[in-house]
């Protein structure tokens, strides 16, 4: 943020592309011992957070990211008991996850817990109350660290996380997706977010490059998010066994149906389009 007047957020993630976005009030701006954390209204989108500078979500537009990454592979799955989310500290992902009523329990671990406060503080509808919910369980500790050392068993890992800069790049590593393969049951997933692939095609192509040497079943996936520019926002997948992917659209339909749960952005319909990429995708 460099504007003296403070009406403008300019973020520039990539190099000689700026993006500004209106700012009518800042809600909260400072530095937690791990990073600049700034939540601020805008005319369009809502609240907006930010950390170190760059865009994490949107009011207006965080379903389109937070659906993506929880429905595709609990509906995919059909029996997810125990997720792990690590980083989301916002509560987005949290919430949607949640919204399963087969969840047993949910396990969030975020490093830094002034991210959970202050989003329960200025944007609670992206938690809607989830931080709340008896089945969820806060672990503020390194995630890297703790999927190393748990012995519990998870259905379903969420890596929520910002991109692979500083203390992140350890999440995008070989090392890391093995101690989550270890920690997954035998049919478990792990999800991941990999960047715009149009301009962050090396963080998108080492993703798929990792989680193919490390699980049985890999493969990139996509959510469009407007806030993140250049197109399709890139997921990854890896799973221990390929029953999931290999679920036909009848039985995910069937399985969405039974949640009983509106969405803004995923539909059955998206689920099935959503592994299908573009040419400049097909590393």
């Amino acid at each position: 943020m460099n504007d003296p007047t403070n009406r403008w957020f300019a973020e520039t993630l990539h190099g000689s592309y700026e993006q500004r976005l209106e700012i009518s009030d800042i809600l909260y701006r400072s530095k937690s011992g791990l990073q600049e954390i700034i939540i601020f209204e805008t005319p369009f989108f809502g609240k907006v957070l930010a950390l170190d500078g760059i865009v994490q979500t949107t009011e207006r537009d965080e379903a389109c990211y937070h659906e993506m990454l929880a429905h595709v592979p609990i509906l995919a799955h059909g029996d997810v008991r125990e997720a792990l989310i690590i980083g989301g500290g916002d509560g987005g992902a949290l919430r949607e996850v949640l919204r399963h009523g087969s969840v047993d329990r949910a396990t969030m671990v975020e490093i830094d817990h002034t991210v959970v406060d202050i989003c329960l503080e200025h944007m609670p509808g992206l938690s809607d109350g989830a931080f709340h919910d008896p089945r969820f369980d806060l672990v503020i500790a390194d995630g890297v660290k703790f999927v190393k050392e748990t012995a519990h068993k998870f259905d379903l890992i969420i890596v929520d996380s910002t991109d692979p800069i500083g203390p992140s790049v350890q999440l995008f590593s070989d090392e890391f997706y093995t101690d989550c393969r270890n920690i997954l049951t035998d049919d478990g997933i792990v999800v991941c977010q990999s960047g715009v692939s149009f301009v962050q095609e090396e963080e998108a192509r080492g993703t798929l490059s990792r989680l193919t040497k490390i699980y049985a079943d890999a493969a990139l996936y996509v959510t469009q998010v407007p806030t993140y520019s250049f197109g399709f926002m890139t997921l990854g997948w890896g799973a221990n066994s390929n029953r999931a992917r290999s679920t036909d659209d009848a039985t995910i339909r069937s399985r969405f149906e039974k949640a009983s749960f509106a969405t803004k952005y995923y539909t059955p319909e998206i689920h099935a389009a959503c592994f299908a990429l573009p040419a400049y995708m097909r590393y």
